[in-house]
């Protein structure tokens, strides 16, 4: 198992070895209660509307909803956090993912984005649809990606924890489509799971992160408990090089990036 160390988490061998092999890893105990009680009051600011997120980058990634009461929204998402709260940048959860993600895939790594995930209590229609990430971004030849997933709450089975499909990342990316309607309409993303394909469910507490690549199929089932919500907090890291071509052609992540770049992503979706 790792180690914390300051700014950094220092990944072990055999966590290395299993982020290669499967496609993710799990890491346990990465940041501290104090650390992820503060990251929480902010969290709470964007679940109340008390931080403003304009347009579609605070959106029901179920209904693609978006401009009403986030607070019947199946999955509450935010895009680029950090841009609506400035103060974030830089904090502890983005220093310590970056350490990990130059362990994981070498140098040369920066934040491309961030996110908020939350799923509320008795939200069984709170599905994340099966998925690879890499059907959403633009094409480009350096796919070294380390997505950290870091559990806001305890994530489990019956509250919607992540779910991977070990080795998918070996493949190439499946065909996609948008979950509903057209992009402009839905900007989910589904694929199809395949009949041998057996998915693994990852559950994690709070404070810990899994980081997986861009090719792993994962996705996650509803908040079917009671009383427990599941808050995700997501820093996804790609190389310099990747990040300054997406930036090149205008994009950002964000649910407000043109209809032109869209246009491009979509590209990907005809892909075998």
């Amino acid at each position: 198992m790792g180690v914390r160390s300051g700014d950094s988490y220092l990944v072990s061998g055999v966590e290395s070895a299993s982020f290669e092999r499967d496609g993710y890893v799990h890491l346990p105990g990465v940041l501290t209660t104090d650390e992820v009680d503060a990251i929480e009051v902010v969290y709470d600011r964007f679940m109340c509307g008390e931080i403003d997120v304009p347009g579609k980058d605070l959106y029901d990634m179920v209904t693609g909803e978006y401009g009403t009461d986030p607070t019947d929204y199946a999955i509450f998402n935010v895009m680029l956090p950090r841009r609506y709260h400035p103060d974030w940048k830089d904090n502890i959860f983005e220093r310590v993912g970056l350490s990990i993600a130059s362990q994981l895939c070498g140098e040369g790594m920066v934040l491309d984005f961030d996110q908020l995930l939350a799923k509320q209590p008795g939200r069984d229609d709170a599905v994340f649809a099966w998925h690879q990430d890499q059907a959403y971004w633009i094409n480009t030849d350096d796919r070294r990606t380390a997505t950290c997933w870091l559990a806001v709450d305890d994530s489990t089975i019956e509250n919607g924890c992540m779910q991977f499909l070990p080795g998918s990342h070996r493949e190439s990316v499946r065909p996609h489509r948008p979950l509903s309607g057209n992009r402009e309409d839905q900007h989910t993303l589904v694929t199809d799971l395949r009949p041998d394909d057996t998915l693994v469910a990852v559950e994690i507490r709070r404070g810990d992160i899994t980081v997986h690549n861009e090719g792993v199929l994962h996705g996650s089932g509803g908040n079917t408990s009671s009383d427990n919500r599941r808050r995700a907090y997501i820093a996804a890291f790609r190389s310099i090089e990747t990040v300054r071509e997406e930036r090149a052609l205008g994009f950002t992540h964000s649910h407000n990036d043109s209809p032109e770049i869209l246009a491009a992503v979509d590209g990907l979706l005809a892909t075998d």
